[in-house]
């Protein structure tokens, strides 16, 4: 048998926390089965044999998952396909379906030209250094040539998913608007619905990778002007939306104003610390302080952590956290769910919490601050992480207070900004919380001088 040819990827697809690029110029089909024969070689190495794969509903998504396929097979893994859902039906499927592993093809939050994997391997994100190490392996050609391909089979596990959805109190019958934007986790969203109190008014169900009504991406509140038109108009209890592959949650509430994710876990945060006092509590780098006096508040113990999903439910495990959450919308809960991010999940807690008073009035109960949304601008992949090392050095030596957990994050008698490089796109992130506008306006002027001392774009 001839032994498959060393691959090399792309650089710019082996990102921090998953593999994602631009299909046809930095992804292809090829990229798909290195993928697989490189991850399967590094599963069998560890022991394991079984693969559980997903995908999104991208218009390539079918034939990357084919040829992944190919790879994972050829190195002798045993793949188990549950077809297209959200990338938590997947986590699920690995947590407790009897798997070794996991990859989920899915562009996420990107534009349609944009897909990717992402892995996991004994019940842990599989990111970081073992991503550079499966791009070695494959350059190197060092795979596992096994004598007998891996067999494929499918499984239906969105049933079973659901019921572990549901499982829990008995949720309040609201009259809440659903935003799947054409998404992964438009049928899951469906039958979800089908089984719940209340009143449901769903928006973009159908599955459609070109996306053709919104970006599916939650974080960036245009997208949310579906959802907020139909929370007005049928005078709605709230609005939930979600991103491509169901892991991110936006929330409107029902005077049609968007819910950032910071003020959204200090409102998780308060049923989870009557539970369990003291809880250790994480929220990324990005999220309002309001939310880490809150937990201090509540009796909780605040811990700031760095942003991204992998290196979140890392941190939950070092700390023994119950519940986690990013500014991006990805919600963790590990009291009495799985510890991953998954946004259906997500919005059901909330409801629960919505027994005695609406969303409006929780939200409002908490500190005013003027605050930006994500702040994101283009910086190349060689630069970006450069700039934030130029300022956390220019800082520094001025006797500033930055915490570099996740980039420069720099408390001010203002407030606070933050600067940071993206790990999945090609950008430079930043964001500022004042006491006030002119506060706020401030703490953007200070970045800004930063970002022209390294050549960069100013923040706006």
């Amino acid at each position: 048998m001839t032994r498959p040819a060393p691959h090399r990827f792309a650089p710019s697809i082996l990102r921090e926390y998953d593999i994602r690029g631009i299909v046809g110029d930095t992804l292809h089909p090829a990229d798909a089965t290195a993928v697989g024969r490189a991850f399967a070689t590094l599963v069998t190495r560890a022991g394991s044999t079984r693969i559980a794969v997903g995908r999104d509903g991208r218009t390539h998504s079918a034939a990357l998952q084919d040829a992944l396929v190919t790879g994972l097979t050829a190195a002798g893994c045993d793949v188990v396909r549950i077809g297209v859902g959200p990338t938590p039906m997947l986590y699920f499927t690995e947590a407790v379906l009897g798997v070794d592993a996991a990859v989920m093809v899915t562009g996420s939050h990107n534009p349609p030209s944009y897909n990717g994997f992402k892995l996991v391997h004994a019940h842990r994100p599989f990111y970081a250094d073992q991503i550079t190490d499966l791009g070695a392996l494959a350059a190197a050609g060092d795979w596992t040539d096994a004598p007998h391909p891996g067999q494929v089979s499918d499984l239906d596990s969105a049933t079973r998913y659901v019921d572990r959805l549901i499982e829990g109190p008995d949720l309040p019958p609201l009259r809440i608007g659903w935003d799947a934007g054409n998404g992964a986790a438009g049928a899951i969203v469906k039958q979800l619905t089908a089984r719940l109190p209340g009143e449901h008014h769903l928006l973009f169900t159908a599955i459609d990778g070109s996306f053709p009504n919104h970006h599916p991406d939650p974080t960036i509140d245009a997208n949310l002007a579906d959802l907020r038109a139909l929370v007005l108009r049928e005078e709605l209890d709230l609005g939930i939306a979600f991103d491509g592959d169901g892991d991110r949650i936006g929330v409107i509430d029902h005077r049609g104003r968007t819910l950032p994710a910071d003020r959204l876990l200090a409102i998780l945060a308060e049923p989870v610390l009557a539970a369990h006092p003291g809880a250790t509590i994480i929220g990324d780098v990005k999220m309002s302080q309001i939310l880490f006096d809150r937990i201090a508040a509540l009796g909780g113990t605040p811990v700031m952590g760095r942003a991204g999903h992998a290196p979140m439910k890392d941190a939950m495990r070092d700390t023994g956290a119950l519940l986690a959450g990013e500014q991006s919308g990805h919600i963790f809960f590990a009291d009495d769910y799985l510890g991953y991010d998954d946004a259906l999940y997500a919005a059901l807690r909330l409801i629960r919490t919505l027994t005695d008073k609406p969303l409006a009035d929780l939200a409002d109960a908490l500190p005013a601050r003027t605050a930006t949304p994500e702040l994101r601008f283009a910086s190349t992949e060689d630069r970006k992480f450069d700039v934030v090392a130029e300022v956390a050095a220019r800082l520094a030596a001025a006797g500033a207070t930055v915490d570099t957990t996740d980039g420069v994050r720099v408390t001010m008698p203002d407030g606070w900004w933050l600067l940071r490089a993206s790990n999945t796109q090609d950008l430079l992130v930043a964001r500022a919380e004042g006491r006030d506008q002119p506060g706020c306006d401030r703490l953007i002027a200070a970045l800004n001088t930063q970002l022209v001392l390294s050549n960069a774009s100013p923040a706006t």
